[in-house]
């Protein structure tokens, strides 16, 4: 029995399919491929930075104590699962760039820039406290993301940081609310 003719059109085809399927990780962006790697290596940054103040805040929210362990406790819970609620869409606004994400907690602890907190015991309004700074720094880094994004005209992940600045604002507030010292009948 005699074999078809390829067809040289379906071969074609056929290796550039391969060729795809075999390429590095690299998606398709009209953004630069400078941007792309700058974005990518900021947001990867901002992602070590969310991770390192999201176990930060569960360790607080797991060992906080005192009179107001369940108002703190519930405080620290909320804040850690909406900071969690970042590192997702972060990681794939990296991958949908053509960037590579973070890709162990060693990758993690080298990258992040907020420090850990690895004390036995730690006051509850101290927790409160460097939560407060964490945040703010947070903010900031943020900020200069945004900044960078509209250096590239990266629209999309600006958009994502803005909404990101305001939640962060809001926690920082709580805290800083949160920690203020009352008078004797608690106000």
């Amino acid at each position: 029995m005699k074999k078809p003719a390829s067809n040289s059109k379906s071969s074609t085809k056929k290796s550039s399919l391969e060729k795809r399927r075999m390429a590095p990780l690299a998606t398709p962006s009209d953004i630069s491929a400078n941007g792309t790697r700058d974005i990518a290596g900021a947001m990867n940054r901002l992602l070590a930075d969310v991770f390192a103040l999201y176990l930060k805040t569960k360790n607080f929210h797991w060992h906080v104590s005192g009179p107001h362990f369940r108002d703190y406790h519930l405080l620290l819970d909320e804040q850690a699962t909406e900071i969690f609620a970042m590192t997702d869409p972060i990681a794939e606004r990296i991958r949908k760039l053509g960037g590579s994400t973070l890709k162990s907690i060693g990758h993690i602890a080298r990258t992040q820039r907020l420090l850990d907190n690895d004390a036995e015991y730690v006051q509850p309004l101290d927790m409160l406290a460097e939560l407060q700074e964490d945040n703010k720094s947070l903010t900031s880094f943020m900020r200069e993301v945004h900044d960078l994004c509209d250096e590239h005209r990266d629209i999309a992940t600006a958009s994502l940081i803005e909404n990101w600045i305001d939640e962060t604002e809001q926690r920082t507030w709580f805290l800083f609310e949160t920690s203020r010292r009352g008078d004797a009948t608690g106000h």
